[in-house]
Protein backbone atom coordinates (compact mmCIF):
# COMPACT_ATOMS: atom_id res chain seq x y z
CA UNK A 1 0.00 0.00 0.00
CA UNK A 2 1.40 3.34 -0.91
CA UNK A 3 0.82 6.82 0.58
CA UNK A 4 -2.05 7.93 -1.92
CA UNK A 5 -4.17 5.22 -0.75
CA UNK A 6 -4.30 6.29 3.04
CA UNK A 7 -4.11 10.18 1.56
CA UNK A 8 -7.53 8.92 -1.11
CA UNK A 9 -9.42 7.40 1.68
CA UNK A 10 -8.55 10.79 4.13
CA UNK A 11 -10.33 13.09 0.79
CA UNK A 12 -13.31 10.47 0.37
CA UNK A 13 -14.32 10.48 3.99
CA UNK A 14 -14.22 14.40 5.01
CA UNK A 15 -15.60 14.87 1.64
CA UNK A 16 -18.77 12.64 2.88
CA UNK A 17 -18.94 14.18 5.67
CA UNK A 18 -19.47 17.38 3.62
CA UNK A 19 -15.54 19.00 4.62
CA UNK A 20 -13.25 20.37 2.50
CA UNK A 21 -9.65 18.54 2.40
CA UNK A 22 -7.33 20.52 0.46
CA UNK A 23 -3.65 19.58 -0.98
CA UNK A 24 -1.78 21.96 1.49
CA UNK A 25 1.73 23.29 0.06
CA UNK A 26 3.87 26.68 0.95
CA UNK A 27 5.75 27.70 -1.71
CA UNK A 28 9.54 27.88 -0.51
CA UNK A 29 8.55 25.81 2.40
CA UNK A 30 9.36 22.12 2.47
CA UNK A 31 7.54 19.70 5.55
CA UNK A 32 4.54 21.20 5.92
CA UNK A 33 1.51 18.83 6.29
CA UNK A 34 0.17 16.87 3.24
CA UNK A 35 -3.57 18.33 3.85
CA UNK A 36 -5.87 21.17 5.38
CA UNK A 37 -9.02 20.26 6.26
CA UNK A 38 -11.52 22.74 7.34
CA UNK A 39 -14.95 21.65 8.46
CA UNK A 40 -17.46 23.34 10.75
CA UNK A 41 -15.44 26.58 11.40
CA UNK A 42 -12.07 24.86 12.52
CA UNK A 43 -8.77 23.90 10.30
CA UNK A 44 -7.24 20.25 10.87
CA UNK A 45 -3.75 19.60 9.40
CA UNK A 46 -2.83 16.12 8.73
CA UNK A 47 0.45 14.40 6.81
CA UNK A 48 0.02 11.21 5.57
CA UNK A 49 1.91 8.54 4.97
CA UNK A 50 2.78 4.58 3.68
CA UNK A 51 1.78 2.58 6.20
CA UNK A 52 4.65 2.30 8.96
CA UNK A 53 6.28 5.19 7.70
CA UNK A 54 7.55 8.21 10.06
CA UNK A 55 7.63 11.70 8.93
CA UNK A 56 11.31 12.88 8.16
CA UNK A 57 13.10 15.17 10.70
CA UNK A 58 11.87 18.38 8.68
CA UNK A 59 8.43 17.30 8.81
CA UNK A 60 8.88 16.75 12.67
CA UNK A 61 10.66 20.18 12.66
CA UNK A 62 7.80 21.81 10.94
CA UNK A 63 5.33 19.87 12.98
CA UNK A 64 6.73 21.38 16.07
CA UNK A 65 6.36 24.68 15.51
CA UNK A 66 3.21 24.21 13.65
CA UNK A 67 2.00 22.63 17.31
CA UNK A 68 3.86 25.74 19.25
CA UNK A 69 1.59 27.36 17.58
CA UNK A 70 -2.02 25.58 18.04
CA UNK A 71 -1.90 23.65 14.94
CA UNK A 72 -1.23 20.14 15.52
CA UNK A 73 -0.58 18.26 13.04
CA UNK A 74 -2.50 14.63 13.08
CA UNK A 75 -0.47 11.66 11.04
CA UNK A 76 -2.07 9.24 9.44
CA UNK A 77 -0.50 6.10 7.87
CA UNK A 78 -3.31 3.44 7.71
CA UNK A 79 -6.92 4.09 5.94
CA UNK A 80 -7.97 2.59 9.00
CA UNK A 81 -6.88 5.39 10.81
CA UNK A 82 -9.28 8.06 8.89
CA UNK A 83 -12.93 7.33 10.71
CA UNK A 84 -10.95 7.69 14.28
CA UNK A 85 -10.09 11.00 12.96
CA UNK A 86 -12.86 12.03 10.86
CA UNK A 87 -15.18 11.01 14.38
CA UNK A 88 -12.38 13.62 16.74
CA UNK A 89 -13.21 16.36 13.96
CA UNK A 90 -17.13 15.69 14.34
CA UNK A 91 -16.41 16.14 18.06
CA UNK A 92 -17.27 12.52 18.54
CA UNK A 93 -13.91 11.42 20.75
CA UNK A 94 -10.48 12.78 21.63
CA UNK A 95 -7.09 11.49 19.25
Amino acid sequence: MIEKTVENELVKQVKEIGGICWKFTVPSTSGVPDRIILYHGKAYFVETKAPGKKPRPLQRKIHRMMAEQGFPVTIIDKPEQVAPFIKHIQGDIKL
